[in-house]
């Protein structure tokens, strides 16, 4: 800590030591600069930045599709399969297709969907409400 001097002079010292006069915060009234390596300097800048890459989860969207009559024990299967992706990390879409007449019966979509988000209530939440598209309701389940 030299404290506030002028650009030159620091100039000056850091090529007295053969380091360089790096500028760590420009938005600082005055400007704060460090007298150091700059190739070292870029190195820790980097190594910082793969450390954080590293770490950070990325979150993919699952898809589980139903349709409005599923039995119990492929209802179960889907839902274990539902559970394992939340418990990942990752979101879950749920697609619940119609085919020919099944348009006509809404409401037996809707149940299922409605059973889905009850039975995954205590880990999920929900993110997109059940909606139609086209032939298919769509939900969106993320982890809490």
């Amino acid at each position: 800590m030299i404290g506030v001097i002028s650009t030159r002079d620091a100039i000056a010292r850091a090529y007295a030591v053969g380091l360089d006069l790096v500028e760590i915060s420009p938005n600082a009234e005055p400007p704060v600069a460090k007298i150091l390596d700059y190739g070292k300097f870029k190195y820790e800048q980097q190594k910082k930045r793969n450390e954080a890459r590293k770490k950070q989860k990325v979150v993919e969207i699952k898809e589980v599709k139903v349709r409005p009559n599923i039995d119990d024990n492929d209802y179960m299967v889907k839902l274990n399969a539902m559970k394992r992706f939340i418990g990942e990390g990752d979101k879950v879409k749920v697609t619940l297709r119609f085919r020919g007449r099944e348009m006509a019966h809404q409401e037996l979509g809707v149940k299922v969907l409605e059973r889905i988000r009850g039975d995954m209530e205590v880990e999920t939440k929900v993110e997109q409400m059940p909606k139609l598209e086209m032939r298919q309701m769509v939900m969106v389940l993320a982890p809490k």
